[in-house]
């Protein structure tokens, strides 16, 4: 039996349309592919850059391929949000602290790290398992995109968002808060240690 009619023979999900086969990708298919070749690239140069407002730009095209896939995805709502509240106010924001903090904006060695190698490990270990577990638990499941019109639209998200999802939105949002007050701790203790002035040892002899 081959893979092809094993996955025919996989008992579908409850509502789920039939899949189309993956040797005739759709037009909606080949967008998404495109979109996220054009994610991961622009991800793997924003940390891979030593210019750190090349970096922010880069992050750019990486939130926008995102939107992308939210739109073809039939998530206006979802696409649009990300546009404004991730490309419009994070982006800006840190080219706005790179400017007023003075930061240098050309290419910094420091911002290079002897660990590349263990973070490329990392980072590869982590999408291999993401991918497998987006594979392993969406196996059978297909949605039929003309049908599901409609279903990004802002009723349909808030209703999913605060009946459904409510539990992981507001852990999510306590687990940002800590992550926010961490960094001011650690940024304050930095500038302090920074700033202080060095202790003198000895005595007059």
């Amino acid at each position: 039996m081959t893979l092809a009619a094993l996955a025919g023979a996989l008992p579908a999900p409850p509502g789920a349309a039939h899949a189309p086969s993956l040797l005739s990708p759709t037009g909606a298919d080949l967008v998404m592919i495109l979109l996220g070749v054009v994610a991961v690239a622009s991800a793997v140069l924003v940390v891979t850059t030593r210019q750190i407002v090349h970096a922010a730009l880069w992050l750019v095209v990486t939130l926008g391929a995102v939107a992308g896939s939210f739109l073809v995805l039939t998530a206006e709502f979802v696409a649009w949000v990300q546009v404004l509240v991730y490309v419009g106010a994070v982006v800006a924001l840190l080219l706005f602290g790179l400017m007023l903090t003075r930061a240098p904006i050309g290419r910094a060695l420091d911002l290079d790290t002897p660990n590349r190698p263990v973070a490329a490990v990392a980072a590869v270990a982590t999408a291999v398992a993401l991918v497998v577990l987006v594979v392993d638990g969406l196996r059978t499941a297909y949605v039929d995109l003309h049908a599901a019109a409609g279903g990004g639209s802002a009723t349909s998200t808030g209703a999913a968002l605060f009946r459904t999802w409510v539990l992981p939105f507001e852990v999510l949002s306590v687990l940002l808060l800590a992550a926010l007050v961490g960094a001011v701790v650690l940024s304050r203790a930095a500038s302090s240690t920074r700033d202080r002035p060095p202790a003198r040892f000895g005595g007059a002899g």
